[in-house]
This record gives structure tokens, C-alpha cells and sequence, in this order.
């Protein structure tokens, strides 16, 4: 400051106007310096995109995890990070936490955070028999019925299970058939799981969507899950994308193929129409082993899920959208049990 006062002193002394133009410098240099003191709201709103309010105009995008068997804990925050880069999307991954604050997939009765729905322009959901109490289950089920996008993976075919309520039968069957499209049946068995892959996936003929752009022919480490055929048949608009076929099958091993054929829909769109009355949206796959992830034809399926169900088909280039990883992804494998990172609390995206 001891120049700073000399220099103040020299100009206020040879030059009359000096004075007044290094002050207003100065001042200047005093708010910029305090840019820390912005409102949280300001901070928040840095460097984003705003709607002429002055709010956040980005797409928000809800992960839900918990389930306790395909390592959803580590592949969705992986996809929040994809739909963050490409969509410029705030991201927000819910999780089964304990008591302690720590992600504990086995945990069913809990899964923290699920307020954020109230503000999300798409939910996807990767859980399986959750127990929830009505209290966060309804966050679930109010933002299904508002008539947004939804995307589902795999187990949220069975997305919840309650066994002593009769009263809550309704949300184990009845309700993910009508949302994604199916409920659980049965799947063609594990063999050796992770260490080679169990199913072949190819377009269906003559298919034709967005959601296929970039895709190419794949063997998943998925187990094949039975959807359609014999006496179940996929709900109401489903439109099959992509075909599975089990490359190790125990229906075949036992000779139920006429009642569990090799070959079933993996990947669909539909729509929902809920209580609000507004037709949603949905991409569901029944793919969704962790090592899935690995393979950059998974994430792109679910990446270009993700646009076509936002409304953002347009913006999928022709090859696919970019699902380059820019952190390493290596989950643990899928199994019960404490099979999951153990001592692991969530990490910020945004």
C-alpha cells in the first residue's frame, strides 16, 4: 500500500484529475478482487445457460440407483458424466445410502436425494426390489405420472418388491409393465458371470430410429431376460429396437425354448401415459451388466436413449453421439452380496 500512497499523492499533487481516475481504477480492482462474494445463486448460474428469468436452462437429468446385483452404483454416475459433456446437462445420481452416508446397494429401504425429481426433465432408473416407504417411493411414482421422459435399465423391470403389504402389490408387477414395458420373468441363466459374454446383439430387420444411430453388432455380458413370447408378450406400444440372442441358454439346456426362445428384444421406446394425461417418453433396455459399460456400443445405446427421450433426436450425429470416457470406468463385477466398492460415498458431478 506504501506505493500505492505515493503514487495516489504524486497525481493528486502535479495532476488535478489524477486523483479521481486512479480511485475509480482502483475501485474497480476492489470489486473484481471480491468476485468470491457473488450470491450462491450467481455462482450457481456462472457459465451456464439461462432462460430469460435468469434460471438455469439446462436439461436436469435425475440418475436413480439402487440395486444390490448389476453395479448400477458405478455405471449410472458414468453416464450422468456422458450426458453432463454432451447435452451440457446438470446431473444429479441418487443412491442407497447407510446411516453413515456410505453407498450400500444392499440397502432397500433408502435411497437418498430423490427430492431432485421435483425438478428434473428426465428420470433414469436403475434399481431392483426396492422396499421403499411411500414417502420416496412417491417421488418416483408423482414424476412417472407428470408425463416426462424416462429411461430404464434392466432391472427396473423389477424396480420395486414389496412382500408383506398386500396392498402394495401393485408397484412389483402391474406397474413397471405398464411403464417400461415389462415386468420380471425369468432370464437364461448366469454361466460364469463376467467372464465371457452370454448375449449376441443385432438390430431388428428393418428397424429404423434414432436411438440405432452408430450401432453396431455386440456381445453384452448381460444373461438374456425373457420379455416376449409364449405366454408373455411385450406391453402396449412397445417398439423393439434391438434383438438379443442367448449364447448359453439353461431354457435350452431344459427344453423350454417353445416357452423361452434364444432370441428376445433387448431394447425398446414406448410411451406412458400417466394421471396428467401427457404422453412420456420412454427407452428401456433389459442390458446392464457393469461390464456392459465397457463397451462403447452400451454406452452409445444408452447415451442416444438419453437425447431421443429428452426430445434431442435431431442433435444424435449419424454415427452415434460421443461416448469417449474421459476417466477411467473399471466397476466390479456384478454379484450379491458385498460384490460392491466397499467404504465409497457419492461423489459430486456438477
Amino acid at each position: 500500500m506504501n506505493n500505492l500512497h505515493v503514487r495516489l499523492s504524486w497525481h493528486s499533487t502535479a495532476y488535478p484529475y489524477g486523483f479521481t481516475l486512479v480511485f475509480l481504477l482502483l475501485a474497480l480492482g476492489l470489486v473484481t478482487s471480491c468476485g468470491d462474494k457473488k450470491s450462491a445463486k450467481d455462482q450457481a448460474l456462472e457459465g451456464t445457460e439461462t432462460d430469460s428469468a435468469g434460471t438455469d436452462a439446462r436439461p436436469h437429468i435425475v440418475f436413480v440407483t439402487g440395486d444390490e446385483e448389476y453395479r448400477s452404483e458405478e455405471s449410472m454416475p458414468m453416464l450422468a458424466r456422458l450426458a453432463r459433456r454432451e447435452l451440457d446437462a446438470r446431473v444429479t445420481v441418487c443412491y442407497a445410502l447407510d446411516s453413515a452416508g456410505y453407498i450400500a446397494p444392499n440397502r432397500t429401504d433408502h435411497i437418498e436425494g430423490l427430492e431432485a425429481l421435483e425438478t428434473a426433465d428426465l428420470m433414469v432408473i436403475f434399481t431392483r426390489f426396492r422396499t421403499l416407504p411411500e414417502n420416496e417411493r412417491t417421488y418416483i411414482t408423482d414424476y412417472v405420472e407428470s408425463g416426462k421422459p424416462i429411461v430404464g435399465f434392466r432391472t427396473a423391470t423389477h424396480a420395486f418388491r414389496y412382500e408383506n403389504d398386500s396392498t402394495l402389490l401393485y408397484w412389483n408387477d402391474e406397474w413397471p409393465t405398464k411403464v417400461f414395458g415389462q415386468q420380471w420373468i425369468t432370464h437364461h441363466g448366469h454361466f460364469d458371470d463376467g467372464a465371457h459374454p452370454l448375449t449376441q446383439v443385432t438390430k431388428i430387420k428393418g428397424t429404423d430410429h434414432p436411438i440405432l444411430n452408430g450401432f453396431e453388432p455386440v456381445q453384452t455380458y448381460s444373461w438374456l431376460y425373457h420379455v416376449d413370447g409364449g405366454d408373455w408378450k411385450l406391453y402396449g406400444d412397445s417398439d423393439p429396437l434391438l434383438q438379443g440372442t442367448s449364447l448359453k441358454s439353461k431354457h435350452e439346456m431344459e427344453g423350454n425354448l417353445q416357452k423361452y426362445p434364444l432370441t428376445n428384444p433387448v431394447a425398446w421406446a414406448k410411451s406412458y401415459t400417466g394421471s396428467a394425461g401427457k404422453k412420456a417418453r420412454v427407452f428401456f433396455t433389459t442390458l446392464g451388466h457393469p461390464y456392459d459399460f465397457k463397451l462403447p456400443e452400451m454406452r452409445r445405446l444408452a447415451l442416444n436413449g438419453i437425447f431421443w427421450a429428452l426430445g434431442r433426436e435431431d442433435a444424435i450425429p449419424e454415427n452415434g453421439t460421443n461416448v469417449s470416457l474421459d476417466a477411467p470406468y473399471e466397476p466390479n463385477n456384478s454379484g450379491f452380496g458385498e460384490k460392491y466398492k466397499l467404504g465409497q460415498r457419492p461423489t459430486q458431478i456438477n
